[in-house]
């Protein structure tokens, strides 16, 4: 569970003799491994019928969302995470007209969606109308999604709302939370959900996409391969893919889905991005590397002086000890 601690540290400078005390959150990433982040403040904590939410303001991501010690949005970031989980299926389909969101309480992957102009009515279904809210009032970079003509928001489980639904859909997307033991949401991932539910309210060509959990060299194990696998025996096309997200401390993965084949090209994906999408996007392209942004924007040349150098100050803690 992630957890907010104040101790003695060096990060916030010393009045006198005594050293002011630094706030951090920690969030347990795996047994024997944590990740800590230093706060400016903690702007709101509470608990929903459904879950436990906080609100941090930290220093190296800015703004970010807790919900059940998960950190699932930083505002330094959250747009790696979003527009993974959006454009590549929207963009390998011919015509993405309805759309269901499945989760998504923050609303950003409602942004994301409405910034294609082929997009029609989006869906959205989130269980916990105090996230919901919450997020409505105090993520700013989403506020414009929840008034969108084009968004219809309710607030159900995401299964026995597709259940009842009389439409299908030309894309559902999960953007759910990870698949805890003790969460609200962990049977949206079993193969049952994707074979009885998920897969019937999809039209013909229809593409479900969802967010897969880490991703990593180490952490794939946890989830992400065991989705994949189980979307191979419910889909006849499945196609994972990943990022790196600074704030997870870890590569994320996502999976898409289909009985129709995702046969685009480099070149006919880069023309759509340019054709389909408001705006230009911070992270993906075709290549989904930011990288290859940021090379082609950078100016400087690798020199003795004025060299440039990454964290540390290279020398041995022992040789500062006093024996």
């Amino acid at each position: 569970m992630g957890d907010i601690s104040s101790f003695n540290g060096n990060g916030n400078g010393i009045h006198g003799e005594r050293r002011m005390k630094s706030c951090w959150y920690e969030e347990e990433i795996e047994q024997n491994l944590r990740w800590c982040y230093a706060l400016n403040s903690i702007l709101h904590t509470g608990a929903t019928q459904y879950q436990d939410i906080a609100l941090l303001d930290t220093k190296p991501f800015g703004k970010a969302l807790v919900i059940d010690g998960k950190l699932p949005s930083a505002e330094m970031d959250e747009f790696i995470y979003h527009e993974s989980l959006v454009h590549p299926a929207l963009l390998h389909h011919p015509n993405p007209k309805l759309i269901f969101i499945m989760g998504g309480g923050e609303g950003s992957t409602a942004r994301e969606i409405l910034r294609h102009r082929m997009a029609g009515r989006v869906v959205m279904c989130d269980i916990d109308e105090e996230v919901v809210d919450f997020c409505k009032s105090h993520l700013v970079a989403d506020k414009n999604a929840f008034f969108d003509s084009r968004l219809q928001l309710l607030i159900n489980d995401a299964r026995a709302q597709l259940e009842k639904s009389e439409d299908k859909f030309d894309m559902i997307i999960g953007d759910l939370a990870d698949p805890l033991e003790e969460g609200p949401c962990y049977q949206l991932y079993a193969k049952s959900f994707y074979e009885s539910t998920a897969k019937p309210k999809l039209m013909e060509g229809g593409i479900f996409v969802t967010q897969a959990g880490p991703a990593g060299v180490f952490t794939h194990t946890e989830v992400f391969s065991c989705i994949y696998k189980t979307l191979r025996l419910v889909f006849r096309y499945v196609v994972p893919y990943s990022a790196h997200i600074p704030s997870y401390a870890d590569t994320w993965g996502w999976v898409m889905a289909s009985d129709s084949p995702f046969t685009l090209d480099v070149e006919e994906l880069d023309a759509r991005i340019g054709r389909r999408i408001k705006g230009e996007n911070r992270y993906l392209d075709a290549s989904a590397s930011i990288l290859s942004k940021v090379l082609a924007k950078e100016t400087q040349l690798f020199t003795e002086r004025p060299a440039k150098f990454i964290y540390g100050d290279g020398t041995c803690p022992s040789k500062h000890r006093k024996l």
